[in-house]
């Protein structure tokens, strides 16, 4: 048994019976779960975190006037592993601990993003709701072996991906802000810029966290340069692709198709955008296969009972 009162914030963490049963039985004075099942408020979340020394999040937008109202705080753990949402300059200057494990999800998010290729290539996502019209419209669309493909971002889930794609015998172009020679060698990459990616790839997808040099990066000027068979494919933040730009390049045809499982805003509102044909928008899934759930919040655990070990939770 311990003094600290720990609150679990996300959504599919606070629904798995089986970690939450997990961390009951670690002895905490107190376990708070997000019991309405929702993304909070900034005032829900203030008021959660208010009650908790050390919280475990997913996707809540952790920033200066919310950890201003949280005296008791001592330490986040990641559910997932983007970071974006955490300023880590605030937790800094409020001595709070950010606890996070890279690449938990990887296989989850890399999968979902080839599943989305191909359902755009070979035209699964279009025929079947067609059929669901009673229109039955044979068009198989195209093979991905032997496709151009150009990733930006060459992290855990970029280099899951160029796993998963080994047996279709695509010419990968590859972007990413560290250098990796060696790695682009071993596996047969090309590296090149962001523009000549735009310009040459049949898909591409994006894998990098959301920032400044990130914001908007997918727009009407690099959508404009794109093939006119092309699809995109975010699976990362929302706000890389700019959606009004998106929507335009859709409807007129300036790229095939497109997919994106996040969004600026969640659940997202534009509902012209979410019904164009030629976009498959899934509700940020992407690191949400059950053996992923599973194993972010069996990591999240095992950074709080690490950090509890080590002292520092005094």
């Amino acid at each position: 048994m311990n003094d600290l009162s720990i609150g679990i914030t996300t959504v599919a963490f606070s629904k798995n019976k089986s970690l939450v049963n997990k961390v009951k039985n670690l002895g905490f004075k107190n376990v708070y779960t997000n019991e309405e099942l929702k993304r909070f408020t900034k005032d829900e979340l203030i008021k959660f975190l208010s009650k908790c020394d050390v919280a475990i999040v997913g996707l809540d937008k952790i920033d200066e006037e919310t950890l201003s109202h949280t005296p008791k705080l001592k330490a986040l753990s990641k559910y997932g592993v983007g970071l974006d949402n955490i300023d880590f300059n605030a937790c800094k200057k409020y001595n709070i601990k950010v606890l996070h494990t890279q690449g938990v999800n990887k296989r989850s998010v890399s999968e979902l993003t080839l599943g989305c290729i191909l359902s755009l290539l070979r035209n699964i996502y279009v025929s079947s709701n067609l059929l669901k019209g009673n229109i039955w419209e044979k068009n198989g669309g195209v093979q991905l072996t032997n496709k151009t493909i150009g990733i930006i971002g060459i992290g855990n889930i970029g280099k899951d991906l160029i796993q998963l794609l080994q047996a279709f015998n695509c010419k990968i172009l590859v972007n990413d802000i560290i250098e990796q020679k060696e790695y682009y060698e071993k596996y047969n990459l090309f590296e090149t810029t962001k523009e000549n990616i735009y310009k040459s790839a049949d898909i591409i997808t994006i894998h990098t966290p959301l920032n400044d040099s990130t914001k908007y990066m997918i727009n009407k000027k690099s959508l404009s340069i794109m093939k006119s068979n092309a699809v995109v494919i975010n699976t990362a933040r929302g706000g890389i692709i700019n959606q009004e730009d998106l929507k335009w390049a859709l409807k007129n045809n300036i790229i095939a198709g497109a997919a994106i499982d996040a969004y600026e805003i969640e659940p997202p509102e534009d509902l012209e955008l979410l019904n164009l044909p030629n976009l498959i928008n899934t509700p940020h899934i992407g690191g949400n296969a059950m053996e992923a759930v599973q194993a972010m919040g069996e990591s999240a655990i095992e950074n709080i009972l690490n950090w509890i070990k080590n002292g520092n939770n005094r």
